[in-house]
């Protein structure tokens, strides 16, 4: 919940020369509902995608202060989904995440499903357990052929704005876990396509140790990406 509709516009427009000039990374920009018109517009014909923040799993109806899927459909790409937030905040439940999971594919777009522990979960060592738990309960009932083109994000929830990332070791054994419990449940040919991030107090500094570790395949960037210079480094990192 940052900037305002000029504001957006800016800094979207001083992202853009960086970005551009890395089109092997693929590169989502998911500002607020009501800028998400205004950046699409911006981000015309360069490449960029345009995600979301959160949507509603209904497909219309009298849900006043609501945005469903359908509605996103045309300027936006991606829709972040179960992000520690919503779950926080807005009391959102795994079955919940994943009614939103299939509005969002039925409506033709994609998920960025966002799973992790709170602190005292990782210090009780339930971080399997919970991540595992998340995992499930969203994509219970889905099938395998939509896999490819999902993308998880793990972020642990201690480390959310907090500047405490988890250790490169540390997020790649999680993600790790992540892939294999995919795998358990859709195959592993199915999981080795599934893109999973990493989210939580990513910067400038840290992402080169995080996305050189065997597991992560990129990052969900918070209050980095406020800042046009240091999300333009980051993705500049993140290029094969």
């Amino acid at each position: 919940m940052n900037t305002t509709l000029p504001e957006a516009g800016q800094l979207v427009q001083s992202m853009i020369p960086d970005l551009v000039q890395v089109p092997t990374v693929d590169r989502v920009i998911c500002p607020p509902f009501i800028s998400l018109s205004t950046v699409s517009e911006y981000l015309l014909g360069t490449g960029i995608r345009v995600g979301a923040q959160n949507c509603y799993f209904e497909p219309k109806g009298a849900y006043t202060g609501e945005i469903c899927a359908p509605m996103l459909k045309g300027i936006a790409d991606y829709v972040i989904l179960g992000h520690s937030e919503r779950r926080q905040y807005f009391h959102e439940t795994d079955e919940i995440i994943g009614k939103k999971v299939t509005a969002v594919f039925q409506a033709g777009l994609l998920p960025i499903l966002c799973v992790g522990e709170r602190l005292e979960e990782n210090e009780a060592g339930r971080t399997e357990e919970v991540v595992g738990t998340q995992l499930r309960g969203a994509l219970d009932g889905l099938e395998s052929e939509r896999l490819s083109s999902l993308v998880v994000a793990y972020e642990p929830v201690w480390a959310i704005g907090t500047g405490r990332a988890a250790t490169p070791e540390q997020a790649n054994e999680v993600i790790g876990f992540i892939r294999s419990t995919l795998a358990s449940l859709f195959g592993r040919d199915a999981a080795d396509q599934i893109r999973i991030q990493y989210g939580g107090s990513v910067t400038a500094d840290n992402f080169q140790s995080i996305i050189s570790q065997s597991e992560i395949d990129g990052a969900l960037v918070g209050g980095a990406s406020l800042i046009a210079s240091a999300f333009g480094t980051i993705v500049r990192l993140a290029a094969p």
